[in-house]
C-alpha cells in the first residue's frame, strides 16, 4: 500500500515578500526583506517593534466580506493560499470530492480573535458579551473546515498542531494518507497570524525575538555573529498533493514528487533546541530513510535558521552528522531571513521554497549575512546575500518547534 507515489500539482502562497506565488518567488530569488516597522498595533511599550507583516491585504478581494468577517486573518491566509494553489492544480469537474481531504498546520490559530474577545469583555461590566463567533474563530481546526466548505472536499479533515513544526507535519500527514490509499487528492500546508501585542509580548519576555529596532530590515540574521533572535511573520503556503495516477490521468502539471518525510522529538527542554541537535539529526535520517535515499541524493537543504544564538548552531551540527562530507557540497540557506518565521506557517513556505528551487534551478539565500562566525566552517555553502545557480534534483525542508518537535520534508524532481 505505501507503493503509491505522490507528487505536487498546486501551489499557493501570501508571505511578507509577495501575496502570490510569483511574488513570493520574485522576492526570495532577489533577496528581499520583509521587515519592516509594525503596522497592526502601536509598539511604543513593546521591546520589539518590527515583524515581517504581509502588505497590502485585503482579505474581501478574494472572500465575502460578511465571511471575512467571521474568519480570524490566520483563515483568511489559509482561504486565499488554498484558492490559489486549487486553481493552479486546475482540477475538471470529474474530481470526486469524497477522495479529497484539507489537512492544515498553525501553532497558535485565532490569536488576534482571542485578543480581542478578552479585551471586549474586560472593558465591561464583568457580565459575558462574546460574540457566537468568538470560539468557531478562534479554534486552529477551522482553518481546514473553512477550506473544506469552500470547495465541497469530504475527504480527511483535520489540522496539525507542533509549534513550529505544523504546517511540515501537515504535509507529512497529506503524504502518508494518499500513500496509505485513504485520499487522492489533499490540500495541505499551514498559516499563521500573531503580530499582535500577545505573540510580540510573550516572545519578548522569553527573550527570542530581535530587538535591532534601528535597523528592522537586516533584523533576521541567521548564522551572523551578531544575531539577536528571530523576527515574527505571518502568511500562509499551500500544496496539493496527489496520488501520482491520479494526477497522470488528469493530465496534471507536476512540480515535484514528495520522497519522504520524518518526524522526531529532542525529548530535551521546552523551548531550547538538543545542544548537539539530536532530534535535528533523526528527524533528517528518517526523512532520507522513508525517502529511500542517500545523503549524497540532497543538493539543497532549506534549514529551520531562525537567527537565534542557540538554534544556528545547533542544525549545523546536525546536516554535519547526517550528511557529512557531502554537506560541502550542498546548498544551505535560510529563507527566515526574508519572510521572517511564521511560525506553523513556516514549514509550508519553506517546503514551497525548495519546489520552485528545483524547478528555477536557483536556491534563495541568506540575506542580511555581514560578520562570519566562527562556529560555522566557512567551507559551507550557507549562500549569503545572494541566490545562487546551480541544478537541485532534491532539496530538504526542516522546522524544528517548542516543545522539541521536529520534522523534515524531502522534496525531488519528478520523474516518470
Amino acid at each position: 500500500m505505501l507503493s503509491r507515489r505522490v507528487v505536487v500539482t498546486g501551489l499557493g502562497a501570501i508571505t511578507p515578500i509577495g501575496n502570490t506565488l510569483q511574488d513570493y518567488w520574485d522576492g526570495l530569488s532577489n533577496g528581499v526583506s520583509g521587515c519592516a516597522l509594525t503596522t497592526q498595533f502601536d509598539t511604543s511599550k513593546f521591546k520589539t517593534k518590527f515583524s515581517c507583516e504581509v502588505k497590502n491585504f485585503d482579505p474581501t478581494q478574494f472572500i465575502d466580506r460578511k465571511e471575512a468577517r467571521r474568519m480570524d486573518r490566520f483563515t483568511q491566509f489559509a482561504i486565499v493560499s488554498t484558492d490559489e494553489a486549487i486553481k493552479d492544480a486546475a482540477f475538471n469537474d470529474t474530481l470526486n470530492k469524497d477522495r479529497v481531504g484539507v489537512i492544515w498546520g498553525t501553532g497558535i490559530g485565532g490569536l488576534h480573535t482571542f485578543l480581542h474577545e478578552v479585551r471586549e469583555f474586560a472593558k465591561g461590566d464583568g457580565t459575558p458579551r462574546f460574540s457566537p463567533f468568538f470560539i468557531p474563530m478562534m479554534i486552529g481546526d477551522i482553518s481546514a473546515g473553512m477550506v473544506s466548505i469552500r470547495h465541497g472536499y469530504r475527504g480527511p479533515n483535520f489540522v496539525t498542531v507542533a509549534a513550529c513544526a505544523s504546517s511540515s507535519n501537515a504535509i507529512a500527514d497529506a503524504f502518508n494518507y494518499i500513500r496509505l490509499n485513504k485520499a487522492d487528492v489533499i490540500v495541505t500546508g499551514g498559516s499563521e497570524a500573531c503580530v499582535n501585542e500577545a505573540a510580540i509580548g510573550g516572545f519578548n519576555a522569553m527573550k527570542a525575538l530581535s530587538e535591532r529596532n534601528d535597523d528592522p530590515a537586516t533584523a533576521s540574521r541567521p548564522f551572523d555573529l551578531d544575531r539577536d533572535g528571530f523576527v515574527l511573520g505571518e502568511g500562509a503556503g499551500a500544496l496539493i498533493l496527489e496520488e501520482y495516477e491520479h494526477a497522470k490521468a488528469r493530465g496534471a502539471k507536476i512540480y515535484c514528487e514528495i520522497m519522504g518525510c520524518g518526524l522526531s522529538a529532542d525529548a530535551y527542554h521546552m523551548t531550547a533546541p538538543h545542544p548537539e541537535g539530536l532530534g535535528a539529526t533523526n528527524v533528517m535520517k528518517y526523512a532520507l530513510e522513508d525517502a529511500g535515499m542517500k545523503p549524497e541524493d540532497i543538493d539543497y537543504v532549506n534549514v529551520h535558521g531562525t537567527s537565534t544564538p542557540l538554534g544556528d548552531p545547533q542544525e549545523i551540527k546536525a546536516i554535519m552528522s547526517v550528511f557529512g562530507d557531502h554537506a560541502y557540497k550542498m546548498n544551505i540557506s535560510s529563507t527566515k531571513s526574508m519572510t521572517g518565521h511564521l511560525l506553523g506557517g513556516a514549514g509550508a513556505v519553506e517546503t514551497i521554497a525548495c519546489i520552485l528551487a528545483l524547478h528555477k534551478g536557483i536556491v534563495p539565500p541568506t540575506i542580511n549575512h555581514f560578520t562570519d562566525d566562527p562556529a560555522f566552517d566557512p567551507a559551507l555553502n550557507l549562500t549569503f546575500n545572494k541566490a545562487q545557480h546551480r541544478e537541485v534534483n532534491a532539496a530538504i525542508s526542516n522546522t524544528f518547534g517548542f516543545g522539541g518537535h521536529n520534522a523534515s520534508v524531502i522534496v525531488k524532481k519528478f520523474a516518470e
